[in-house]
């Protein structure tokens, strides 16, 4: 995976490659259940509702979206 900002620091990957919004933000809850409290996740979707349907995931979610840099999103888990 090349082009995310290099001076991000993360814990964990998730390229949802080219899946919808509808569905890797399904498999993106599993992704952050297997995540520590307070772990970092890069996350690199090719959708082009990502830029919406993330932050307001994280909204919803109590997860923090730290930055953004379409396609790719730094998110980090929320305390338990």
């Amino acid at each position: 995976m090349a082009g995310f900002p290099r001076h991000w620091d993360f814990d964990e990957v998730y390229d949802s490659f080219d899946r919808g919004c509808g569905d890797f933000i399904i498999d993106l809850k599993a992704v952050m259940a297997d995540l520590a409290t307070g772990a970092v996740v890069m996350i690199a979707s090719r959708d082009a509702g990502a830029p919406v349907e993330i932050p307001a995931w994280c909204r919803l979610t109590g997860h923090r979206l730290l930055d953004a840099k379409p396609p790719y999103f730094l998110v980090r888990k929320r305390d338990a």
